[in-house]
């Protein structure tokens, strides 16, 4: 992410920058779907029935996102897991949360 400066040069609390995202990471229409559902912490189970999604390509797809830093994983609603990857069959008792990150690219498009 970039910061454009204002006049003076410095970032200041008013509209004078400009926050550009970096454009280099792409957003598959998969993940564009998966991260439609994380605006709310959401269970495994959860994402499996609302996408009607197989195991492989919803674990890849959450795999690919936890990558990009562009959702968070938590083994239970207060306990985040830093450390998921990779996802196996313990990655369908996870639950998961877009972060700011991923909300920004998802609502660029």
């Amino acid at each position: 992410m970039e910061i454009i400066h204002g006049k003076e040069g410095k970032a200041n609390e008013s509209l004078n920058f400009v926050i550009r995202l970096n454009r280099e990471e792409t957003m598959t229409n998969d993940e564009f779907d998966l991260l439609d559902e994380l605006y709310f912490l959401q269970s495994y189970q959860y994402l499996k029935s609302s996408l009607q999604w197989e195991d492989h390509k919803l674990l890849e797809n959450l795999a690919q996102l936890l990558e990009k830093g562009w959702i968070r994983c938590y083994a239970a609603p207060e306990s985040e897991i830093f450390d998921a990857l990779p996802l196996t069959d313990k990655g369908k008792t996870y639950y998961y949360l877009a972060t700011k990150e991923g909300l920004l690219n998802h609502n660029t498009l």
